[in-house]
């Protein structure tokens, strides 16, 4: 910490996005806004030339060289095990909180929320604390720790998780129909659904549920359409 400020780094690929977090620190005395980044490149070469104290960072930032999501805060955390940790995400979903909160990432902050949560959670990072918007806080609130899942609260019937899991495996929608004995119409309106339901609109965010919820292996190439 410098001085009596909190130095913070924020990572959105949302010039939007990034304009209102500026606004938002700028009125709080005791947080420094120190850089931003648009995505993981930017946000890695930052964290390695400059000191801050918490991250705030956006769940999907797909066009960096160090990826997005869980992969990332890994990363982040194995190199800088000091740092703390905010997420912002539009992901509100059970799949991806129930990720999150797994995976140690004790604050975060739904953007369908007001901006305005967001310093409360930075000083509660920095604190070592744990801080959910509203939006998340009933989401996680909702979550049976007691069960570990692969389809975290049921989100998606047995039919879609299996669809999801073999084209994430790298299966065409012909393939799947084909193995399943099911129509190609039947199983790209299960997928649609299964998407819906997760809160995903693209097949790369959809592999990565997959991969962070122990349907397929990391090791796994990405589906293919």
């Amino acid at each position: 910490m410098s001085g009596l400020k909190i130095r913070v780094v924020v990572a959105d690929d949302h010039p939007g996005m990034i304009a209102g977090v500026r606004y938002e620190l700028a009125q709080v005395p005791a947080i420094e806004l120190v850089a931003t980044a648009a995505d993981s490149t930017e946000l890695m070469q930052l964290l390695a030339a400059e000191a801050c104290d918490v991250v705030v960072s956006d769940y999907a930032m797909p066009a960096g060289d160090f990826g997005d999501g869980m992969a990332l805060f890994g990363l982040i955390r194995r190199r800088y095990p000091d740092l703390q940790l905010v997420v912002l995400t539009m992901l509100d979903n059970p799949a991806v909180l129930h990720t999150l909160v797994s995976g140690g990432v004790n604050c975060i902050v739904s953007k369908s929320d007001a901006v305005a949560h967001l310093a409360p959670a930075i000083h509660a990072a920095y604190k070592r604390g744990k801080y959910y918007s509203p939006t998340v806080a009933k989401v996680v609130g909702g979550i049976d720790w007691g069960v570990r899942s692969r389809n975290p609260e049921g989100v998606l019937s047995q039919r879609e998780s299996e669809v999801v899991r073999l084209y994430a495996s790298g299966l065409t929608v012909n393939e799947i129909a084909e193995r399943l004995h099911r129509s190609k119409k039947t199983i790209s309106s299960q997928k649609a659904k299964a998407m819906e339901k997760l809160s995903i609109e693209r097949d790369v965010d959809l592999l990565r549920y997959a991969i962070e919820n122990g349907l397929v292996s990391s090791s796994l190439p990405a589906a293919t359409s």
